[in-house]
């Protein structure tokens, strides 16, 4: 038992199961499905996670309706077909001896994919319009509700014979059966809306007619946002009133909605035994951001709602909201703020991050640093794969979701030796990974620290977490017995003292100015050397040029603007932030926007004079000028950096930015291609 963290390793009973822990991988899209089913690479995924010491993983969403269908990649229940595939999935997760539950689900009118291409039809309690997907649904007819409410229970029961351990009806983030509840979304006029009693009874017959059918052992949750957090969303207030009602329904009470005892004696039984609490709404750009909470938002920050709901009940009660470090989960459960904590991307980047806490190794954690962006660059392994129906991953810990693939570590038959020329996130991976494969590794950086453009990325306005990318990369490859030697640029008498085998470039990228027609009075800055050296700039408006729509023009743009400096961010791209992964990108233009930044989308720029800049439209001939320029800050396409050496015989491998600058997700993707491939090399 941890001596760091005693209450987040108590165990603790939900309904007649008993969880080892208090941590929770929460339900959440993989991308990992084969056709709507479980397969090998799902079930590999989610027994990394128990095999690491994980109290209770909770499956990614099921659905169960035909109608259900949000992604093109949503798990379905169905039909019996998607039996082995939970029955295998729960014998890997309980062969490690944690608990595994899966979440019921329909969306409502949160459709994000139509079929082959076409535009999302959904469905949902009446047709008001669904702003961020842009759906307009058909209003459900009550025989058609009454269907959806005998699916949720069909399949719970299916679930539950395959061996799963419970059940977590999804109420959350402005769902079907939230979107009932919500007078703003649900303008019915029937048994199923109108007054609180009867836009609560979609969810209460859910939630009754699923515990009547998996009997009282299996254990019920309910999944829901203790505040939605947008325009006509839920508050915290109407949350709890719903949250009180469910919590006092039992079977056989005299309920309107409840059905007859299910234990067998004549008792009462809970038809919930936890609730599990979020925060967001699915349906606006504004709430979403809550559903993966970036770095911009405190750690923990949603614990304020779970409190509230511990007030009003004694039944176990989770949180969720960037809870990314065992101390954090610790502090939440020992204030009472919490009963279990969430840590869903903290697992997604450290699988093993349970049972290194439970033996108090908190050095050797690989910290979640909420990206929700690979880098610099254009989008994020976890939530930003799955929005691009890709599977998920982790930028600092590509081997999640590729488990079969890269694990178990294979290790190499003879020791050789191996050179990396670079201490940035694609070398740093590399290094780490052929040294724990059991080859010498020497890592040669020539600057002083290591980390490469992660540095710079920590300099821009809330991304300062981004430094532990570096920290955690760097602190790996240090326990795998890498020589890293910094302040070491790789010269031909270096290289050839070193008496390597196999040489894995990681150079990276430097800055690339683009063709201007600058005036000699023009103050123009790249944007790493701005970053870099942070210098005084003279009193007046800065221009922004912004070549990729990234996160150094935006941020560099509202730094100034923060600083009440007048910014136009002139970017070349669609709209500003448009490589940034949604989520974040949405707090970060609302950021910018409140700071009084200035937006100029599709242009480059193409000169400057003493005053002025001048941008082409990227769309035709028209040029934009803007006035009153005291500096030009430019953030343009790198280009790689490539050593000048002879290596001999030496195989040599080339990686990350010294390939093609991309950002840090393909850095260290690529790096561990590399050092893998070794392993196969004699």
């Amino acid at each position: 038992m941890s001596s760091l963290f005693p209450r987040l390793f108590e165990p603790i009973t939900l309904g007649r199961r008993t969880i080892r822990n208090r941590i929770v991988s929460s339900g959440h899209d993989t991308v990992l499905d084969e056709n709507g089913m479980i397969g090998d690479d799902l079930v590999a995924y989610h027994e990394a996670r128990a095999e690491g010491g994980c109290g209770l993983i909770v499956l990614q969403v099921s659905g169960v309706h035909e109608t259900a269908r949000y992604t093109n990649h949503v798990l379905m229940a169905t039909d019996d077909s998607s039996v082995p595939g939970y029955r295998a999935v729960a014998e890997a997760v309980h062969r490690h001896g944690a608990t595994i539950f899966a979440q019921l689900f329909h969306p409502g009118r949160e459709v994000m994919d139509g079929e082959a291409g076409m535009a999302p039809r959904a469905v949902a309690p009446s047709d008001e319009p669904q702003e961020r997907f842009k759906v307009v649904p058909e209003a459900l007819s009550t025989s058609k509700i009454k269907e959806i409410i005998a699916g949720y229970a069909s399949a719970a029961k299916r679930i539950a014979d395959s061996g799963i351990d419970g059940v977590e009806i999804v109420a959350s983030h402005g769902y079907l059966p939230i979107q009932f509840f919500n007078p703003r979304v649900n303008t019915r006029t029937d048994e199923y809306g109108g007054s609180p009693a009867n836009r609560r009874r979609f969810l209460t017959e859910v939630v009754a007619g699923v515990r009547e059918a998996v009997g009282p052992d299996v254990v019920v949750g309910l999944r829901i946002s203790g505040e939605e957090k947008t325009e006509d969303g839920l508050v915290a207030t109407e949350v709890l009133d719903l949250i009180g009602h469910l919590d006092a329904l039992k079977t056989g009470s005299g309920d309107e909605y409840a059905r007859n005892s299910v234990d067998g004696s004549g008792g009462q039984v809970d038809c919930l035994d936890y609730f599990s609490i979020t925060a967001g709404d699915s349906s606006t750009l504004q709430g979403a951001v809550h559903i993966v909470p970036s770095m911009q938002i405190d750690p923990a920050y949603a614990a304020t709602l779970s409190e509230q709901v511990k007030k009003i009940t004694d039944k176990p009660v989770m949180v969720a909201g960037r809870i990314n470090q065992p101390h954090e989960a610790e502090t939440a459960i020992a204030e009472g703020r919490t009963d279990m904590a969430i840590m869903t991307r903290a697992m997604i980047c450290d699988p093993a991050i349970a049972s290194k806490a439970d033996r108090d190794a908190v050095d050797e954690i690989r910290a979640c640093i909420g990206c929700n962006q690979a880098c610099i660059g254009c989008n994020q392994a976890c939530i930003g794969h799955f929005q691009m129906g890709v599977p998920i991953s982790c930028i600092q810990y590509p081997e999640s979701g590729r488990e079969l693939t890269f694990l178990p570590r294979p290790r190499v038959r003879t020791r050789r030796r191996v050179l990396v020329i670079g201490g940035g996130p694609a070398g740093l991976k590399a290094a780490a990974v052929a040294a724990e494969q059991g080859d010498d590794v020497v890592l040669c950086e020539r600057e002083p620290h290591l980390g490469g453009a992660v540095l710079l990325a920590q300099e821009l306005p809330y991304r300062s977490e981004f430094g532990g990318a570096a920290t955690n990369l760097s602190a790996e490859a240090r326990r795998a017995g890498v020589d890293l030697r910094t302040s070491t640029p790789v010269t031909q008498q270096v290289f050839d003292e070193l008496a390597t085998d196999h040489v894995i470039v990681a150079t990276g990228a430097k800055q690339r100015m683009p063709h201007l027609e600058v005036d000699d009075e023009a103050l123009v800055i790249g944007a790493r050397d701005y970053l870099r050296t942070q210098p005084s700039l003279p009193a007046g408006r800065v221009l922004v040029s912004d070549w990729k729509g990234d996160w150094i023009g935006l941020g560099i743009a509202l730094r100034l603007a923060e600083a009440r400096v007048p910014v136009t961010l002139a970017t070349a791209a669609n709209f500003a932030g448009a490589a940034i992964q949604q989520y974040t990108r949405t707090l970060l233009m609302s950021q910018a926007l409140r700071a009084g930044v200035d937006f100029v989308n599709d242009a480059r720029l193409v000169g400057v004079d003493a005053t002025t800049g001048y941008l082409q439209s990227t769309l035709c001939e028209i040029v934009h000028e803007v006035d009153g320029v005291a500096a030009t800050i430019v953030s343009g396409a790198p280009q790689s950096v490539v050593p000048d050496l002879d290596f001999g015989s030496a195989s040599v491998r080339t990686i990350g930015d010294a390939v093609a600058p991309r950002t840090v997700e393909e850095a260290v993707f690529e790096g561990l291609q590399a050092a893998s491939s070794l392993a196969a090399v004699s």
